[in-house]
C-alpha cells in the first residue's frame, strides 16, 4: 500500500442546499468536500477565529485532549468510496510511562474541523489527491461572488 501523502489546506466553505461544501486544495488542485451544516459552520468558526460561548462538540474534543495530555499531530484523509471520504487522526502521548501514537478512525468533517482547530497539518493520500476532481474553477468562481458579495 502507497504511504505517499500530499498536504492540503481548507480552501474555502460553500453553503450548500444540503450542508455545506469544504474545498481543500494545495497549489497543485482542490477538491470537495460535502459535509453537514453544522459541521460546515465549526469548520467557517475556526477558520474566521470565532469564540463560542459554549463549548461544541468539537471543543469537547479539543478539551478532553489536552486534560488527558493527547495530542495530535496531523489528519490524514485516507480513502474514499463512492464519494464517501474516510479519515484518521494520529494522536501522540507522552508521560511518565513512555510515549504512545494512536490512529483513529473518523469523519474527515470532525477531523478538519479538530485539526484547524490544533492548527495541525491536514493530509489526503496520495491515491485519493490523484482520483478526486479538480474543482479549482468552482472555488475561484464561488471565492469571486462571495468578494463581490461583500462590496
Amino acid at each position: 500500500m502507497n504511504n505517499e501523502v500530499v498536504e492540503v489546506s481548507v480552501k474555502g466553505v460553500m453553503p450548500t442546499g444540503n450542508g455545506c461544501a469544504v474545498f481543500l486544495g494545495n497549489d497543485d488542485k482542490n477538491f470537495v468536500i460535502y459535509v453537514d451544516q453544522s459541521v460546515g459552520n465549526a469548520i467557517s468558526m475556526t477558520l474566521n477565529g470565532v469564540k463560542r460561548d459554549r463549548p461544541l462538540t468539537h471543543d469537547l474534543m479539543h478539551n478532553i485532549f489536552l486534560g488527558l495530555g493527547v495530542k495530535l499531530d496531523r489528519i490524514v484523509i485516507n480513502d474514499v468510496s463512492e464519494s464517501t471520504f474516510y479519515a484518521r487522526l494520529i494522536l501522540k502521548m507522552e508521560n511518565e510511562l513512555g510515549k504512545k501514537i494512536l490512529e483513529v478512525d473518523a469523519r474527515p468533517s470532525d477531523s478538519l474541523v479538530i485539526a484547524l482547530q490544533a492548527e495541525k497539518a491536514i493530509y489526503v493520500a496520495s491515491h485519493v489527491f490523484e482520483s478526486v476532481d479538480d474543482m479549482t474553477e468552482i472555488l475561484e468562481r464561488v471565492l469571486r461572488q462571495q468578494g463581490e458579495e461583500q462590496e
